[in-house]
């Protein structure tokens, strides 16, 4: 758990911080490499001292510019060895207590790797090549020219450089996922919102046509017929309260992003009943009837019923005002019927027949469930809005 710990705040550093920090440790690794052992007859200690500190030093880019980082790198080791350095040179087994250049390898081995997990395709395969290149020339200028080491210095390029680019390729499959799932949940999100604004049109709309009705009875029957006038009046007032509540809550969802609008609470079919008493408040004859066996229907379908519900009568009081009005709900084996009709002037005062943003709306909500909408004169005048959901069975 310690380490675990360790290493996610080696994670939480800033990137330069860190890779200093990378750079910092591989020198003292190359230093303690020849301050521990001693290696007679080698007098060339400061260039190896010198020449750690410039091996290591182009790791605190590695990030920022792994080419220029990989072409330092074997630039100095081409000098430490032309000046007799022994930073890549093996112990001869000739006696003393000279140890293996192990710090060498394994900041070659950062510096391969780091060039393949950061440097862009063209930059790394560049890399690759020059790299190769100037670890065989190191090996040529130190003078220990054998099979063995031309194919270990070659491996240790090449085998670090993989495993840096299959770690680049993962990176780079987890980000565009990331980006992917951020564009999802954007997209949803502005689904969701519209959806909103679709619900706070109907809403409002449908509360303040029942409220306008309610203001003309309560006007023509405020002189002869006081108390009924101030009923009309308590109606509006409940009507309007109600309409700033549900308007309060949509703009209260699209104002945040931490808040699934999917919770918040929706109207169904069964609630068709509030709309109903308001409507009925408004001097709207309304008769209601329920064919076949209800059942509960899934949560979309169910919604979408009570909008096109709100939204047909919407249209009837702000178009064709107090006029008898039929609202069926059949429950079919396979498919839920609505059918809201009026006995009004027509489709001309109704919109003409399906150009408002209401039955657009109402088409929508239908065409979304793959269902169909009916809108136009009834076989005796007045206006019908007819529309079908397919039920799973």
């Amino acid at each position: 758990m310690r380490s675990a710990s360790v290493i996610d705040r080696l994670r939480a550093l800033d990137p330069r911080i860190a890779d200093g920090l990378i750079a910092l440790a591989l020198a003292i690794l190359i230093e303690l490499q020849f301050i521990l052992g001693d290696q007679p007859g080698r007098e060339a200690d400061a260039v190896n001292l010198i020449g750690g500190l410039a091996l290591t030093a182009p790791i605190a880019w590695r990030r920022r510019a792994p080419l220029a980082m990989i072409c330092v790198y074997l630039v100095v080791g081409l000098v430490n060895e032309a000046l007799d350095g022994g930073l890549f040179s093996f112990p001869a087994g000739d006696g003393g207590n000279e140890v293996p250049p192990i710090a060498t390898l394994v900041t070659g081995a950062v510096a391969f790797y780091s060039l393949g997990a950061h440097a862009p395709d063209h930059d790394a395969r560049i890399g690759l090549g020059l790299g190769l290149a100037g670890q065989w020339a190191i090996v040529f200028v130190s003078g220990q020219v054998d099979f063995g080491s031309f194919f270990f210095s070659a491996a240790l390029a090449v085998i670090s450089w993989l495993i840096g680019r299959n770690n680049r390729a993962r990176v780079l499959r987890l980000a565009a996922a990331e980006r992917e799932q951020e564009q999802r949940t954007r997209i949803a999100l502005g689904d969701e919102r519209a959806r909103i604004a679709r619900e706070f049109h109907d809403v409002v709309a449908h509360s303040v046509g029942v409220m306008v009705v309610q203001a003309e009875g309560a006007r023509r029957v405020l002189e002869r017929d006081p108390e009924r006038a101030r009923e009309a009046l308590d109606s509006i007032e409940q009507t309007g309260r109600t309409a700033l509540e549900d308007m309060r809550r949509s703009l209260g969802v699209l104002r945040r992003d931490d808040v699934d609008p999917a919770l918040q609470p929706q109207p169904g079919i069964d609630d068709v009943g509030d709309l109903l008493e308001q409507a009925r408040e408004a001097g709207l004859a309304v008769e209601y009837a329920v064919e076949g066996e209800p059942r509960t229907l899934p949560q979309g379908v169910d919604l979408s019923a009570y909008r096109i519900v709100q939204e047909a009568l919407t249209n009837t009081i702000k178009h064709a005002g107090r006029v008898p009005t039929r609202i069926t709900v059949s429950y079919g084996e396979r498919e839920l019927m609505l059918e809201v009709s009026d006995s009004g002037p027509g489709p001309s005062a109704n919109g003409g027949g399906g150009s408002g943003q209401g039955l657009i709306g109402m088409r929508e909500r239908v065409e979304l469930h793959g269902g169909e909408l009916v809108t136009g004169p009834g076989p005796d005048g007045g206006f019908i809005v007819r529309a079908s959901f397919p039920l799973v069975t």
